[in-house]
């Protein structure tokens, strides 16, 4: 017997996404006739942009020098909605267990929009929201593969949208003085002038990975790979609720060749569940179960960080590299104490008394180099202690991911993206045999294991439709889903339609 999980979207959610569409449209009419002509467009409008996806914009020296004497910009405000459907057909396994991926086959939804909105406080000051709309859900309920196919596929799924205040932060930037640098207009900017040599603090809720690990050619699952492990780095179990996000603070020097960054987040008091924050930030619909959420002992479920950057240019191409030490405290349930309880009473024991306040570590290792002026490649490698239950991410205990993007320039398609990339994962001694006694992870857990290394290859190509609008087609091997030799291997295909203003 196989568990069959099942979503679709429904009439409500559509609606509700064209009642944000229409407003964003609404808005954007109403500012347009505000401010008249606007000669200084500007194409990076993500977060983190990618280089490849995002072609700067061709400047006259005219219009350069009259964006560089015009005053910074004080608010914004932006809209992205981000469709992707993706399927699996049948595939051959041996067993299954309560988070096995379903191997019947299955095909799924996620619809995401996101509305975003910036201000200008005081000198170097700004504050930033973005609200956030999903629905749907990933393969089985995101669970049975480490390296999830589908970065839009939170593990709070559902059939009916749920709204949060998903960012909501300050960040005061102080200048060092010297050369300054253009800030573009971004859904997590404000467009003006600032020193190259800078301290940075951030201050409030976001997501760890708009600050920390980021990758020109692996970043964003809107726009370029759409794997968990090409988004960040799956060792890192970095806090964050089941949508990725959590409160703290973030202090980043920056230099013209190198950064250094700090951070210091909250955890939820509960594995894989929603934080303190989320019980006035998010709505549920009437009637909805579980937790709203929990932060845990301030002094003892927290997570820290220390990212250094290192820029280079080699022939003129730039690159970077990026070495990721972090270490987190919660109440996490120690793999070997719970591989006696779960040999002694079977699978599905409570192993609650495994359960303390420990520490667990790890370290990450980014890299990314342009070698021609079409190709990009990219690297991470990752590794953590494995001796506790992960707290909020992934199981894996070490990964080493490779790959390449490739500009549509080379085939004269401006504009279009080409990718590929392979990520290899597994999981240490303890961390197996908790697996093998039938312990759940996060996302792995059927009932038994064959102990294998999981493998994912993933390609894709992204193109535009009309200005703002992209379309994408991806496909995704993945072997020993799971880490498990008896499931596999699975094929995933699937197809991604993004917007934004």
């Amino acid at each position: 017997m196989v568990r069959r999980v099942t979503g679709s979207i429904g009439t409500r959610s559509l609606l509700l996404v064209a009642i944000i569409v229409g407003t964003g449209l609404f808005g954007l009419v109403r500012a347009t006739l505000a401010a008249g002509p606007d000669s200084t467009g500007d194409t990076h409008s993500t977060a983190a942009p990618g280089v490849l996806a995002n072609p700067a914009p061709h400047y006259t020296s005219s219009v350069a020098e009259r964006a560089a004497n015009e005053p910074d910009q004080f608010w914004n405000w932006h809209f992205q909605n981000t469709d992707i459907v993706q399927g699996d057909p049948s595939f051959s396994a041996k067993y299954y267990g309560p988070n096995s991926l379903n191997s019947e086959g299955e095909v799924q939804e996620t619809v995401a929009a996101d509305l975003f909105a910036g201000v200008r406080l005081w000198r170097g000051a700004e504050a930033h929201v973005d609200g956030l709309m999903w629905q749907g859900f990933g393969l089985s309920k995101t669970f049975g593969i480490e390296a999830f196919p589908n970065g839009d596929a939170y593990k709070f799924g559902t059939t009916t949208p749920n709204f949060m205040i998903a960012r909501l932060f300050i960040r005061q930037t102080f200048g060092l003085g010297g050369e300054q640098a253009s800030v573009p207009d971004g859904q997590l900017t404000l467009a003006g002038k600032q020193d190259i040599a800078r301290l940075t603090l951030t201050v409030g809720r976001i997501s760890l990975l708009d600050i920390f690990d980021h990758n020109t050619y692996a970043q964003d699952p809107q726009s370029q790979f759409l794997n968990w492990a090409m988004i960040g780095n799956i060792t890192w179990d970095y806090p964050a609720d089941p949508n990725g996000y959590t409160t703290g603070i973030a202090l980043e020097l920056n230099q013209p060749k190198w950064a250094l960054r700090y951070g210091f987040f909250l955890m939820s008091n509960v594995q894989n569940s929603f934080t303190g924050d989320d019980q006035v930030l998010m709505w549920r619909p009437i009637g909805a179960t579980g937790s709203a959420g929990a932060y845990g002992p301030f002094l003892h479920d927290w997570g820290m960080v220390v990212e250094y950057e290192r820029r280079y240019s080699i022939n003129g191409r730039p690159g970077a590299i990026r070495l990721l030490p972090w270490l987190n405290e919660a109440n996490m349930v120690s793999n070997h104490a719970a591989v006696s309880i779960l040999k002694a009473d079977g699978p599905g024991a409570n192993i609650s008394a495994a359960q303390g306040y420990r520490n667990k570590y790890g370290i990450g290792l980014n890299w990314e180099q342009l070698v021609t002026e079409n190709v990009g490649l990219f690297s991470r490698l990752g590794s953590n202690d494995g001796q506790d239950q992960a707290w909020a991410y992934t199981d894996a205990n070490w990964s080493v991911s490779i790959g390449m993007s490739v500009k549509g320039a080379a085939w004269h398609r401006i504009g279009d993206i080409f990718g590929v990339a392979g990520v290899v994962s597994g999981a240490w001694r303890a961390n197996q045999k908790f697996l093998e006694a039938g312990g759940l992870g996060i996302l792995a857990g059927d009932s038994a294991l064959t102990y294998g290394t999981e493998k994912v290859v993933e390609t894709y190509y992204d193109f535009p439709v009309w200005e703002t609008v992209r379309a994408a087609v991806d496909y995704q091997f993945i072997s020993n889903p799971a880490f498990n030799r008896d499931r596999g291997p699975v094929s995933v295909f699937g197809a991604r339609l993004h917007w934004e203003l």
